[in-house]
């Protein structure tokens, strides 16, 4: 799923060769992004694009040789001039006279070019690790007996292993440590093309020389940019404090910046380009309004995580205790569907900031409709989600820019807690993080590679608040240290456990939910509907699609369980998400949709068939009911965090979805519904808890 899409598409088509290209946004400038080389397509910008969007108009432009452009046959095709001109001919087709040309590597030389040949179109150029020139290595053709490290530039390995190559090409582009992601795509979007292709590109890549580009240079006359890192490992970084010199241009130095910064540094290369096209614009200048602080009332941001309910209603709990400690406090809520449902019906303030964020519980739910059945691999569903965090994070910085908050609180908000990391001087506030688990596991069948990555994340995450101990000013774990798992973050660091009893708070669990409003079971049954002599269970799998396969495999096991339970009455929430007709009609079967405020209907049952999220199993562990609990393959936080802390409290039992037949279901269904539960008691205090330590810090 992608953070924006465009407002419209379509190609130009010069001397039969067609060439796509993206618009978004409608406002002037016009930002117009340059693929780089053929090895990559238009999809390297997925990190500027919906930021920018939001302020200018950005058309993206794909390279020939990769992505939605043709492949020529010719090595003339590739020259320089074809694609300035295929450049150019986009700024036609879209009506847009002039722009601020921006590229990277190639697309940064090709930027240089299009405001020396066509002045009258350059606004300006923001060039990033710019390849001018970047000529082949003399023995190029020639056949080796072995090629190592750069000897691997040569057509005869390319040609005998071309991934091989595009793999030792994209480890010199991200030379910055905890860069698998970014080399992760470079590598799937150098496959989408071909040696033989990239071969062609040769002859335009070994030209101009050093004269020819400063000459070059010297045509341009609009404002310039160079944006180049210090440990660049394609372009050097001389190459690009000579163009700074030759175009009279601005030098920007990435200290320890590799040859994508905007890729690997998004937040920085994103800024750069924005206040760059706003000092080329003409507009007259905004109003804004500064309210001196003794006389503005005091006010939180809470972003609280969209992946699932539980984490609105502890924060909704959390911020009620905040407002009692500090009477007059305004909470703003940071917030995406369906979070926003649930303050809605509270009359919370929801920021109108929030209307910007990208969905991450959509990107969820479309990572897990390609999955396979009752299978969400969690962490690699985290990782796809990168192009929305940086667009949610980029949204989050510009509203804490414009407006002052006296406290930041981050529920599980990945994008902020990292990017925050990434970029510290942006921080301005106090600033807590929440969260109900440490530490990225992986799945025993990820083998060595899935280990590698997840003690990767670990190691950044460990090495970021090492560096910057004091950027979390609270650092809260929902639980007890118990809760925590006893594993290792990885190969060479810490025990989990260890390592988040020296760096967090720990509050109890919350539930979010009032201890006193189901005191009394036997009245909320009868107010739903249940009666005494009825065994009522309930199955519900979350707001997910994913659960559509378990619930077919429960409700298959309804006739079975129905003989051994004759009083047994079965009721079925689909959720938001999955549409009650999915499933297969059978008389005294109750099929429901959305039901509002569920908790109440599984504190009053006498059993629960649930996936294995820590918001549903840990609402029937404090009410003492009896459930059966399935996690999702692959999802590393169902099957190692919350089984461990459900085991903490004695509380569930838990069947792997290939237990789960119909005669299995119905025994263990069975066996469970009359089951006296001795659950370890949770508290119900967390939530005043964790309020406490953070009015600490207004």
């Amino acid at each position: 799923m992608r953070a924006r899409y465009p407002d419209a598409e379509g190609f130009i088509e010069r001397d039969g060769v067609k060439v796509g290209y993206e618009v978004f946004g409608a406002d002037e400038p016009t930002i117009l992004l340059l693929t780089s080389w053929a090895i990559v397509h238009a999809r390297q910008w997925k990190a500027q694009v919906p930021y920018l969007a939001r302020r200018f108009r950005v058309i993206t432009v794909e390279g020939r040789g990769n992505g939605r452009a043709d492949r020529p046959k010719a090595p003339e095709a590739y020259l320089d001039r074809e694609y300035v001109d295929d450049a150019v001919a986009v700024l036609d087709a879209t009506g847009a006279d002039r722009a601020v040309i921006v590229g990277l590597s190639m697309g940064g030389r090709h930027a240089l070019q299009l405001a020396a040949w066509y002045p009258e179109r350059a606004a300006g150029v923001v060039a990033f690790g710019a390849a001018l020139p970047w000529p082949i290595p003399p023995d190029f053709a020639e056949p080796k007996d072995s090629y190592e490290g750069w000897e691997k530039a040569n057509m005869n390995y390319w040609l005998a292993d071309y991934r091989g190559w595009v793999e030792f090409f994209m480890s010199q582009v991200f030379t910055e440590p905890h860069s698998t992601k970014q080399r992760e795509d470079g590598v799937a979007w150098g496959l989408e093309t071909t040696a033989e292709t990239l071969l062609l590109t040769g002859p335009g890549v070994a030209k101009p020389d050093v004269d020819a580009a400063e000459a070059i240079c010297q045509q341009v006359r609009c404002p310039v940019v160079i944006v180049h890192g210090d440990q660049d490992g394609i372009v050097p970084y001389e190459t690009g404090a000579a163009l700074a010199r030759w175009t009279g241009g601005q030098m920007v130095t990435i200290r320890g910046g590799g040859h994508a910064p905007t890729m690997r540094d998004p937040v920085q290369a994103n800024l750069l380009i924005r206040g760059f096209a706003e000092s080329l614009g003409s507009s007259a200048p905004t109003s804004r309004t500064w309210t001196r602080a003794r006389d503005r009332r005091q006010r939180v941001l809470y972003v609280s995580s969209p992946i699932g309910l539980g984490h609105a209603r502890r924060d909704l709990a959390i911020a009620d205790e905040l407002r009692k400690l500090r009477p007059g406090l305004e909470v703003h809520w940071l917030a995406q569907h369906p979070v926003t449902e649930l303050l809605k019906r509270r009359g919370e303030l929801i920021h109108p900031a929030s209307a910007f964020l990208a969905s991450e519980s959509g990107h969820i739910e479309s990572f897990a409709e390609e999955a396979a059945e009752h299978d969400l691999h969690a962490f690699q569903a985290i990782r796809n989600m990168d192009e929305i965090l940086i667009s949610n994070f980029m949204v989050f910085a510009d509203l804490v820019q414009d407006e002052p908050f006296d406290l930041w609180v981050g529920d599980e908000a990945w994008d902020i807690d990292y990017f925050l990391h990434e970029n510290p001087e942006l921080k301005r506030a106090p600033y807590a993080w929440i969260t109900d688990f440490v530490g990225w596991l992986p799945m025993p069948d990820g083998g060595t590679a899935e280990h590698d990555l997840t003690s990767d994340y670990n190691a950044e995450m460990i090495e970021q608040v090492a560096r910057f101990p004091s950027l979390r000013d609270r650092s809260v774990f929902v639980g007890n240290p118990a809760d925590v798992v006893p594993d290792t973050f990885g190969a060479g660091l810490p025990l989990i456990r260890e390592w988040v009893e020296q760096n967090y708070q720990f509050s109890g669990y919350v539930t979010g939910i009032s201890a006193t409003e189901l005191a009394d079971r036997d009245a909320v049954r009868a107010e739903l509907g249940y009666r005494a002599d009825e065994k009522v269970c309930v199955v519900t799998v979350g707001g997910s699609a994913v659960g559509t396969d378990l619930l077919r495999r429960v409700t298959a096991a309804f006739p079975a369980v129905k003989q051994l339970v004759p009083e047994l009455r079965m009721i079925v929430v689909t959720g938001p998400r999955i549409d009650p007709g999915a499933l297969d009609a059978q008389d005294g079967l109750e099929v429901h949709g959305y039901v509002h405020d569920l908790y109440r209907h599984l504190a009053a049952c006498d059993l629960a068939v649930v996936q294995g999220g820590l918001t549903t199993t840990m609402e029937l562990t404090a009410g003492r009911r009896p459930f059966i609990y399935v996690p999702l393959r692959h999802h590393f936080e169902q099957n190692f965090h919350v089984r461990h802390r459900l085991a903490q409290y004695g509380a569930g039992r838990c069947l792997d979805y290939e237990q789960t037949t119909p005669d299995v279901l119905a025994r263990a269904m069975a066996e469970e519904i009359s089951r006296p539960v001795s659950y370890r008691p949770v508290e119900t205090d967390g939530a005043a808890r964790a309020a406490a330590s953070l009015a600490e810090l207004i």
